[in-house]
C-alpha cells in the first residue's frame, strides 16, 4: 500500500492519526476518532492549535474552560454544513458523543494567544467551483480570511459523482509568494453510498513522486507536494476534508501549465 495512503485502524475510537512525525513534515496533523452515544474522548493542545470538526453526529463539547453544549446537527458529511470548535494552544478540549459521532481532529503549530470559539454552520460560507464535470460544492470552515487561527486551513469539498475535483491539477509546494506558498495537506476521503470508489493523483513535474491512490471510503490522503487531482466515479458522490498549514498561512497555488486551457 502506498504511504501516501492512511487506512481506518479499527471501527471506533482514534481510527486515523497522522503527525508531522509519521508523515515526515513539519506542520499538518489529522486525527479521526468514531464515537458511539456517550463515549468521550479528551486531549490537550501544547503547542498545537486544533480545530475539532463534527463530520457527522451530535456532540456535547467543552473546551478551554467553556462549555459549548450539544453540537452539530448533521448525521452524515454529505447532508447539510459541517459545525467546528477551535480550540487555541496550551489549552485543552473533551468531546462527548449524543449520537453516533465521527469527528475529525485538525491540527498545526500554534504561534500565538488565540481564543476558543464555536465555528456555526450559518457563519461559514459556500461556493460552487469549476463547470461542467469538474463542478464541486466547497464549505469553508477555517479559511485563510478568517484570522482565529495561527496556521490552519480547513474546508471540506463535496464532488458529485463523475466529476473531477482539486483539478485542473494545482500544487502548493514552493515558498514563493506572492505566486505560490507551501502547504501540507491531507484529504479525509468519505463516499456515498460508501461502497463507491475513487482515484487521486500525487505526482511532481519531474514525476520523481508519481502515485495513483485508491480512494475507498474512509481513507486519508497525504500530499506532502505535487499535484493532486482527485476523480469520483459515477454514481458515488465524493466527499473530503482538507486540512493545510505551512510556514504562512495562505493558499497560493500554481496551476500545472499542460492543463490551464481548461480554466479558458
Amino acid at each position: 500500500m502506498s504511504e501516501l495512503l492512511v487506512k481506518p485502524s479499527g471501527h471506533t475510537g482514534k481510527v486515523i492519526e497522522v503527525t508531522p512525525e509519521s508523515a515526515g513534515w513539519a506542520y499538518v496533523g489529522f486525527a479521526l476518532h468514531r464515537l458511539g452515544s456517550g463515549d468521550s474522548v479528551a486531549e490537550v493542545t501544547g503547542e498545537r492549535e486544533v480545530c475539532l470538526v463534527l463530520v457527522s453526529g451530535t456532540a456535547q463539547i467543552l473546551a478551554g474552560g467553556k462549555d459549548f453544549g450539544a453540537v452539530g446537527e448533521r448525521m452524515s458529511p454529505f447532508d447539510g454544513k459541517p459545525a467546528a470548535v477551535y480550540v487555541p494552544g496550551d489549552s485543552d478540549w473533551r468531546v462527548e458523543a449524543v449520537t453516533d459521532v465521527e469527528l475529525a481532529v485538525c491540527s498545526a503549530p500554534a504561534l500565538s494567544d488565540k481564543k476558543v470559539r464555536l465555528i456555526a454552520p450559518d457563519a461559514m460560507s459556500q461556493e460552487v467551483r469549476g463547470k461542467g464535470t469538474n463542478t464541486r460544492y466547497v464549505t469553508n470552515i477555517l479559511p485563510e480570511t478568517d484570522p482565529t487561527a495561527d496556521s490552519l486551513l480547513v474546508v471540506e469539498v463535496i464532488t458529485p459523482g463523475g466529476h473531477t475535483s482539486s483539478y485542473p491539477p494545482h500544487k502548493h509546494d514552493q515558498n514563493d509568494l506572492p505566486h505560490e506558498s507551501y502547504l501540507e495537506e491531507t484529504y479525509y476521503h468519505r463516499l456515498n453510498p460508501p461502497q463507491g470508489f475513487g482515484f487521486q493523483r500525487v505526482y511532481t513535474d519531474d514525476r520523481s513522486l508519481d502515485e495513483v491512490l485508491l480512494i475507498e471510503d474512509g481513507v486519508t490522503a497525504l500530499v506532502p507536494k505535487g499535484y493532486h487531482p482527485c476523480a469520483a466515479i459515477h454514481g458515488y458522490d465524493l466527499y473530503y476534508l482538507n486540512v493545510m498549514a505551512g510556514p504562512q498561512r495562505i493558499w497560493r497555488f500554481h496551476n500545472q501549465a499542460e492543463h490551464e486551457w481548461l480554466l479558458k
